[in-house]
């Protein structure tokens, strides 16, 4: 610990009285500015369109203890804390009073160029160390974030240390993707995680019956973690000292959730008729509470350990560095508002008078709600000290190494794209050792079937600590799997969310740390779908990776329907701040892998989404240019979207073809050759590339348009018929380029299980389909 941290520590002593008070004050000044935060927006801010702005100020008044706490005693300058999404008026509170956030943004949440709804790196105004927003996504972010910095300190170093927290909502943890990240086996070695879940046991529509502490406990323990349960404070814990505390403990304990929020609708006589039950304990209950007078027992049924100060610092301190740790913290929903405990308060807003009512319970002006603390006072003091504690260095500039374009070779034989990412891994390594240094490939346990076997046993595979492989001296073994804090691959679970979880934190290393790196995640492509909205928030959230599906379309038609993508050219098409790309050629993927590698770490950057197969072709058919110049220009077209394959003097036909089905379309043009019927073979590597080129003509973006005049000439105009291994309608908008008639040929129904060649004549994409969708279309 650093003498500036143990002076910390220090003056933010529990046991020093004004401390304690300052604390008191900066919490109700927290809530004030938060619910002032949303109030504003959707009360006195105008409102043309009389749509509600939103906000959630019961979900930030559960926190707010709990966030007060962590900022103001706990947290250091090296931590990076995930804030659930609607407690973003909170983080903007605390902000605020640390003199990061500037008083004109109060009145702008929600507003556009304002504060975000929710927690935005990339958007909002003041500093936010993860996006939040998508449910569960937010909250399993600091796990990736925490294996990002280990890499990154283990690898280049400058990433320090630091915990990363998670402050979730109970009812987060009905996601999926939670307890996907959750059981993870890499996971229980990642000390530096701490989940603090706000267990206020309301979800959006009602109070949740069957949520229980317990359980949860039971399912973190059992994944590995450190539980923590901070369950009463202190008013509660003193009378359950008392004679006949433990039923009075019982009773709170096994109450149902909505008994309990019930009492919090009540005043002092209510609580008093309830509280004891009719159960054994009841007159034990009723002795304890007897004496209380009606403030002391308004209060007492409020107090759990979510609101105590003390009973969450006691808490933090007991966190454990070596395992990760989850606080489960019970709080209220609404906690000190009007609408506390109410079961439909997940969105309601204060009305004006309530407002004014709770401005004077603090002694607030409700016409100038925006008031720091002076710093001469303890308050400010405290505020003045913790901004200087959390003060975080500039985060120095790294420009990623320069990525070369074209490794000079030209692939003979027969391959398949997906053996072409692997071998263009391993001579990344050897052309260009200070890129591939950089590249970091992560699998969902299937490294070996998408080809990377080589790179790996290049490479070795990251672990937190250097592992014996039993198998280095079994000479049938092929693939070596040498695990230890130097290697490139990372290897997780079957749970393709975990994936690209990880790949958009890696992606993210260079705006948190000044340290690019180059993430490849590499998966089935059927399975895209169930990656893209988390890979899509992580895109969001300033993560720049590649994403590789692999294979893909009807070519594993030997594994049934189940496995054959249809979509996802849609998807790659569709994504913001995406580059999408399925090429046909082993050297068009060379040279697309590293354009996309070039589109990494730094501002401004772009992901990438490579639609790969396993589909042999004759890579004669590419038909390379051996002059340089020529070389040169068709990689400059590959990269932009399209390059013409092969040219006729005046096109009857043109013949688009994109992926392996480039084989069918070559064969096609060469059947309608025979038949007089001269048929141009366009090859298209990046349908989202084109089409924001000609949006971009037609005065809807600042794209270039160069490809459309190359490759999609007015003069050189035909009818046209596109054709992928993929939905039609990706390639469906080429004809209206020059506004010709066009056929759309691709996979729109479920596949079959059979041959390649019967599954592409079942679904229309072979040879045959094609030369009649041209005689059609000429016709």
């Amino acid at each position: 610990m650093t003498d500036s941290a143990e002076a910390s520590v220090d003056a933010t002593s529990s046991h020093n009285p004004d401390h304690a008070s300052a604390m008191r004050e900066v919490e109700q000044r927290v809530l004030w500015t938060a619910t002032s935060i949303i109030h504003h927006a959707n009360r006195i801010r105008p409102n043309q369109s009389g749509m509600k702005v939103g906000g959630h100020q019961a979900s930030c008044a559960s926190i707010t203890s709990i966030m007060t706490a962590l900022w103001f005693e706990h947290l250091r300058p090296g931590d990076r804390v995930s804030v659930k999404p609607h407690a973003s008026p909170v983080l903007h509170a605390i902000n605020y009073l640390l003199g990061e956030l500037d008083e004109k943004y109060l009145t702008t949440l929600r507003e556009f160029g304002g504060l975000q709804s929710y927690p935005s790196r990339v958007k909002d105004p003041d500093p936010v160390d993860y996006s939040t927003g998508s449910v569960g996504i937010g909250a399993t972010a600091p796990i990736w974030g925490a294996m990002a910095r280990r890499y990154i300190e283990t690898t280049f170093g400058g990433a320090g240390t630091g915990r990363q927290y998670s402050l979730v909502g109970d009812a987060e943890l009905d996601e999926g993707a939670v307890w996907e990240a959750i059981g993870d086996p890499s996971v229980a070695e990642m000390g530096e995680i701490v989940w603090i879940v706000d267990m206020n046991r309301q979800s959006l529509d009602r109070v949740v019956p069957n949520i229980a502490a317990g359980r949860l406990e039971k399912m973190f323990s059992a994944a590995g973690w450190q539980v923590i349960t901070v369950q009463f404070g202190s008013l509660l814990e003193s009378l359950f000292a008392r004679p006949g505390g433990d039923a009075l403990r019982t009773r709170i304990v096994k109450m149902s959730n909505p008994e309990y929020q019930r009492l919090l609708r009540c005043d002092a006589d209510e609580v008093r008729s309830r509280l004891p039950g009719d159960g054994p304990g009841a007159e034990a209950v009723a002795s304890v509470i007897a004496d209380l007078d009606d403030s002391t027992m308004l209060s007492a049924i409020r107090n759990l350990g979510g609101h105590d100060l003390d009973a969450l610092g006691e808490a933090f301190t007991q966190i454990d560095d070596t395992r990760p740790t989850i606080v489960i913290a019970y709080t209220i929903k609404g906690h000190a508002l009007p609408t506390e405990g109410h079961p439909q308060n997940h969105s309601s807003l204060l009305t004006v008078e309530q407002f004014a009512d709770f401005a004077r319970q603090l002694g607030m002006d409700p016409d100038k709600p925006w008031q720091r603390f002076e710093s001469t006072g303890s308050a400010g003091r405290l505020c003045l000290h913790t901004a200087e504690a959390l003060r975080r260095d500039p985060i120095p500039e790294s420009a990623p190494p320069t990525v070369p374009t074209d490794f000079g070779r030209t692939p003979s034989g027969t391959s398949t794209t997906q053996a072409a990412l692997g071998r263009a891994l391993l001579d990344l390594t050897r052309e260009s050792p200070d890129v591939a240094e950089r590249v970091v490939t992560v699998s969902p346990d299937v490294s070996s079937t998408t080809n990377l076997a080589g790179w790996l046993n290049k490479v070795g595979v990251w672990s937190t600590s250097e592992r014996r492989d039993w198998f280095a001296d079994d000479a049938q073994t092929m693939m070596h799997w040498t695990e230890n804090p130097t290697g490139q691959h990372m290897e997780l679970g079957i749970a393709e969310t975990n994936l690209v979880g990880l790949i958009g934190e890696l992606g993210a290393t260079w705006s948190r740390w000044g340290q690019p790196l180059f993430p490849i995640g590499v998966l089935y492509d059927p399975f895209v779908g169930r990656a893209l909205e988390p890979w899509s928030y992580g895109i969001y959230a300033g993560g720049q990776s590649i994403l590789v599906g692999t294979p893909s379309g009807v070519t594993l038609a030997a594994e049934g329907g189940a496995h054959q993508s249809i979509t996802t050219p849609s998807i790659g098409l569709e994504q913001p701040d995406c580059v999408s790309y399925e090429p046909a050629f082993a050297l068009e993927l060379e040279w697309v892998l590293l354009s996309c590698i070039a589109r990494l770490g730094r501002p401004g950057g772009l992901s990438s989404y490579l639609r790969l197969s396993t589909r042999p072709v004759s890579q004669s058919l590419a038909e390379v240019p051996v002059d340089p110049a020529a070389r040169e220009r068709r990689r400059r077209q590959v990269v932009a979207g399209a390059y013409t394959l092969r040219h006729v003097r005046q096109p009857a036909v043109t013949l688009v073809g994109m992926g392996a089905v480039i084989t069918e379309t070559l064969a096609a043009a060469d059947r309608l050759e025979e038949q007089g019927v001269s048929a141009e073979v366009i090859c298209v590597t990046s349908p989202g590339l084109l089409f924001e080129a000609l949006q971009a003509r037609r005065g809807h973006g600042d794209a270039p348009t160069w490809i459309l005049d190359q490759i999609f000439a007015t003069h050189r105009a035909a009818p046209m018929v596109t054709v992928l291994d993929g939905h039609p309608h990706t390639l469906a908008f080429l004809p209206t380029v020059n506004g010709v008639p066009g056929v759309a040929l691709g996979v729109s129904r479920f596949g079959q299980t059979g041959s390649l060649e019967d599954v592409y004549a079942y679904h229309g994409i072979d040879a045959d389909g094609i030369v009649a969708a041209a005689l059609d279309v000429v016709d």
